[in-house]
């Protein structure tokens, strides 16, 4: 059956990298904000190259994504009506969201730009009160980005899959995984060594004692990340469950949607090998492997930088996935009538 298609790929990786950025500059402000202290330099270290990640990495996915946006509506430069009335649509919210976001979490970012240098310290320390601020600012704007673009599918009734309370949700866990996935993705690539420990002329500068890196051992970062994606997939599973329970349990054109997804529809396959094993179930098991021996037995976490990059990409892919389905199963079972 050819069904006919308004919104492509385009938009897919619009909701898909605007959550993906939004998750990924909130994660960094969390770590920033609750771990990276001047108290102890190699805590500090840890902490703060976690959140340059995100900070970096985190506007741009944003800025390409809305840049598709544009440029799928084959008039960019009518975009900027958008911006001349100012009311409660979620359109008209959305877009001046997106602009407050990009400009804070752009300044956000360019304050660890000089960190990519060699001797950082003293400009990280005046720094640092700045970037704080931005943290506080960004965290929550960096959430709402996420939850738009759940928003922005939800509020189309016409369109009986997307018209669910759950739909916001589920982009919002989903968006912060995918962040962490980001930032471990990133981290893999560009921190090549498995070992964490900071450089012992850095620990000298600030009087500190030489101590013996702990070779192949990740530092509690690598801990913390793993468990935090491992709660939000557990959360993602459940909050799908009820997206499904709630669809099937609605009478109306909701209940019929769903089966779109459900074994036997058309985008079964895709849905529950692509997001549901791919991007939850295996990413889950691996990382309980990973994290149960440092969870119960309190020895040293341990995660190979091979299993970091596939893990990080499998999460990526299920995200991406889940933006795919929902949007083009949205499509094809709608419109119907109120």
């Amino acid at each position: 059956m050819e069904h006919e298609l308004i919104w492509h790929l385009p938009v897919i990786l619009y909701l898909y990298l605007a959550g993906l950025g939004g998750g990924a500059v909130a994660i960094s402000g969390y770590s920033l904000v609750t771990r990276a202290k001047f108290d102890d330099m190699r805590t500090h270290y840890h902490y703060f190259r976690l959140a340059r990640y995100g900070a970096v990495f985190g506007p741009l996915a944003v800025i390409i994504g809305v840049t598709l946006l544009i440029f799928e509506i084959g008039r960019p430069f009518r975009a900027m009506n958008l911006f001349k009335v100012i009311n409660l649509s979620p359109m008209s919210i959305g877009s001046w969201l997106l602009v407050l976001f990009i400009t804070t979490s752009l300044i956000y970012g360019l304050t660890f730009l000089p960190s990519f240098k060699r001797k950082y310290e003293q400009l990280a320390i005046r720094l640092y009160p700045v970037q704080r601020v931005l943290a506080l600012i960004n965290i929550p704007l960096g959430i709402s980005v996420a939850v738009y673009t759940g928003v922005l599918l939800g509020a189309m009734p016409a369109r009986p899959l997307w018209n669910s309370p759950i739909l916001a949700m589920l982009f919002l866990i989903s968006a912060l995984s995918a962040g962490i996935a980001s930032i471990v993705l990133a981290r893999a690539i560009f921190h090549r060594k498995s070992h964490e420990a900071t450089p012992d002329r850095r620990i000298r500068a600030y009087g500190r004692r030489k101590t013996k890196r702990p070779g192949r051992r990740y530092h509690e970062t690598g801990y913390m990340l793993a468990t935090i994606d491992l709660v939000f997939i557990g959360i993602e599973l459940m909050v799908i469950f009820l997206f499904i329970m709630f669809a099937h349990l609605t009478v109306g054109n909701l209940k019929y949607a769903i089966a779109i997804i459900l074994p036997g529809g058309e985008m079964a396959t895709a849905f529950w090998v692509g997001v549901v094993l791919i991007g939850l179930v295996i990413p889950a098991l691996v990382g309980l492997y990973t994290v149960i021996p440092r969870l119960f037995y309190n020895t040293p976490f341990v995660a190979h930088r091979s299993v970091e990059l596939v893990l990080s990409i499998a999460v990526l892919i299920g995200g991406f996935m889940l933006r795919y389905v929902i949007v083009i199963a949205g499509q094809i079972t709608g419109p119907m009538g109120l």
